[in-house]
């Protein structure tokens, strides 16, 4: 295996207790079965052919598992990995010294692939097709092309915004998959195994109340079950039942149904302030004192996924769960019976 398998982990969002909790292997990877057969297939075949593995684009919400089935695969094939991100590499130069330092069959994964400058993209191409990478020296009479031979690398590119994903770009993945939420159930697999790993005594019950509030998403759950480690310690001799994790979630404004104060806020908002829509998101961020950005990325697609939301091309508009959530009427349309 390649020194420098680990160096070089560079991802903002995930924390040294997200890292040490990430599963190293396929056969402790919980849910995504479909994703997780078709990259198995992958990597056995390569390994029969004695190749590289084939270009991946893996798409979903934050938190579903990227990177964890990036440095999966970088560990079933013996290979190192470089970690990076879209936003990260500005200069042709930055993505020159990511190649050069690769060996044969080697993992460069970028995160948020869909932040690649335009120009940095058209670099990529050669370099995925063909494994060159033409560099220009200097600028105006003196500029020159210079030709870089890369060893056959394998790109694995992450992204939460698959639409923006170039044609030219998605066409050059020779594999493309797609992330899902997880079920309570595979989530509260997840939690058993993470409360394990930190050392919490945790029954099925109460992983399965951390799962049912996690929205989904294990990066959530892990750090949910952080804070209800902490709780368990201070006030239920360390063990976390379901009435442990239901006092502590409570605690932190977290409801069965996975809401935090944000969400309820942005649904009282869209329900209150604005005769539940339609609304632009800009004028709710502003209602409520956040980022649009953040309200789009964060919030909102698990709101949609759960049914209390939805977005029309004149804003967003709340949905009948969204006034029962909040213990309100359904206002009825004209000529329609009342909800």
């Amino acid at each position: 295996m390649s020194d420098h398998f680990s160096k070089d982990i560079a991802e903002a969002p995930d924390t040294p207790f997200d890292i040490s909790l990430r599963p190293p292997a396929f056969s402790e990877f919980e849910g995504q079965d479909k994703v997780r057969q078709q990259l198995l297939v992958m990597v056995e075949a390569a390994k029969q052919r004695g190749d590289v593995l084939e270009h991946v684009l893996l798409s979903g919400p934050p938190g579903l598992g990227k990177t964890t089935l990036a440095h999966i695969l970088a560990t079933a094939m013996s290979v190192g990995i470089k970690c990076t991100s879209g936003p990260t590499i500005e200069k042709a130069g930055d993505l020159a010294g990511l190649l050069t330092t690769l060996e044969r069959g080697d993992i460069l994964f970028i995160d948020e692939i869909h932040a690649l400058s335009r120009v940095i993209e058209e670099y990529l191409y050669p370099a995925m097709e063909d494994y060159k990478l033409d560099i220009i020296i200097d600028q105006g009479p003196n500029a020159r092309s210079v030709r870089l031979n890369l060893p056959k690398f394998t790109l694995i590119a992450a992204t939460t915004r698959s639409g923006m994903i170039t044609a030219p770009l998605r066409s050059r993945f020779g594999m493309t998959c797609r992330l899902d939420y997880y079920t309570a159930e595979e989530l509260q697999k997840i939690v058993l195994r993470s409360a394990a790993l930190i050392g919490v005594e945790t029954d099925g019950a109460g992983a399965l109340e951390i799962a049912g509030r996690s929205r989904g998403t294990p990066r959530v759950a892990n750090n949910l079950l952080r804070w209800v480690r902490d709780y368990a310690q201070v006030r239920a001799d360390n063990r976390i039942t379901r009435d442990v994790a239901d006092a502590a979630l409570t605690m932190r404004d977290i409801d069965r149904d996975g809401l935090d104060e944000m969400d309820k806020r942005l649904l009282e908002a869209l329900v209150q302030k604005f005769g539940g829509g339609p609304v632009g998101i800009s004028s709710l961020a502003v209602s409520i004192g956040e980022d649009a950005g953040t309200l789009e990325d964060v919030n909102e697609p698990y709101l949609i996924m759960q049914g209390y939301l939805k977005r029309t091309p004149q804003g967003r508009v709340a949905m009948p769960a969204a006034y029962k959530k909040l213990g309100l009427t359904t206002p009825r349309a004209d000529g329609e019976l009342p909800l």
